[in-house]
């Protein structure tokens, strides 16, 4: 019999994940939850705005896309790593030839799917409910994916890499989630950055979600626009080079440190982690 290749087994997966999403409405609703809350929350500040908050509608459309791409890389792909190491799945997959390139395809295939969906959801919702312009021109249109593409591409691997190295407890992931909040803030992501401290802006500028949140306003916003930044341009070729430095280091470091967390797998570990979890419960 001829061997199924692993990544096409993947894709597989990641249809078979995608189509039983599309069925459960309570797993399709907890997935769409921060757009839809983010578009509520932003129609009750539009409409109960006195002036013209159309410049702003606009700057916190662009946060909320680039928060959606650096949440669903930094955040999702730790929670199923996780849920999967807690359940045995990874365990079960160690001992099969091609199964864990077919697991990694098939969760990157869902990851960029629901990304997606509550992308475009927070674009054309926005536009319907917020009134806020859509990318003006073909160009803008490219930057827009190129930006989105490039972003994926430096968080989820990334996301993967740390979610291989968090201790295999839901405590560990509650807690990783502080610093990624924190770093929401010093990215400039719905704030100003030329506001806060000379530190905070450098640091900040380490990091990705700033420059994602950068380029998607220069694919939202007019071209005069760029002088708010800190530099007074979009920095094309700067956000094109962070994003790119960040991509290939997670792709080198995910892959080992993956591979080094199945091996670690074993049945009394589960067993043990099981035995925790139901004391806990108990009491």
């Amino acid at each position: 019999m001829k061997p199924v290749n692993p990544y096409v087994l993947g894709l597989r997966r990641g249809a078979i994940e995608l189509r039983q999403i599309l069925r459960s409405r309570k797993d399709l609703y907890s997935y769409l939850t921060t757009p839809l809350v983010f578009l509520g929350i932003s129609y009750w500040r539009s409409s109960s705005s006195d002036g013209d908050g159309g410049g702003l509608t606009q700057l916190s459309l662009a946060g909320g896309i680039a928060s959606t791409v650096f949440m669903f890389g930094l955040l999702t792909v730790p929670q199923f790593l996780s849920g999967d190491r807690e359940d045995g799945t990874l365990l079960r997959l160690r001992g099969v030839p091609g199964a864990m390139p077919a697991y990694l395809v098939a969760k990157v295939l869902f990851v960029l799917a629901t990304m997606g969906a509550s992308i475009l959801l927070l674009l054309f919702g926005g536009a319907l409910l917020l009134h806020a312009d859509l990318p003006a021109t073909p160009g803008q249109w490219l930057t827009l994916a190129g930006v989105l593409l490039l972003g994926t591409a430096a968080v989820v691997p990334m996301g993967a890499a740390i979610g291989a190295l968090l201790p295999p407890a839901r405590e560990a992931l509650a807690l990783y989630m502080m610093p990624m909040l924190g770093l929401m803030f010093i990215s400039g992501a719905f704030a100003p950055l030329r506001n806060l401290p000379t530190a905070l802006q450098i640091l900040g500028s380490v990091f990705p979600l700033r420059w994602i949140a950068q380029g998607v306003r220069s694919a939202l916003l007019p071209d005069s626009a760029k002088a708010l930044e800190v530099s007074g341009s979009w920095q094309y070729l700067p956000t094109t080079g962070v994003l790119l430095c960040w991509a290939v280091a997670g792709f080198l470091l995910a892959p080992g440190l993956l591979r080094r967390m199945a091996r670690r797998e074993s049945g009394s570990s589960l067993s043990e982690r099981e035995r925790k979890r139901l004391a806990k419960t108990a009491y």
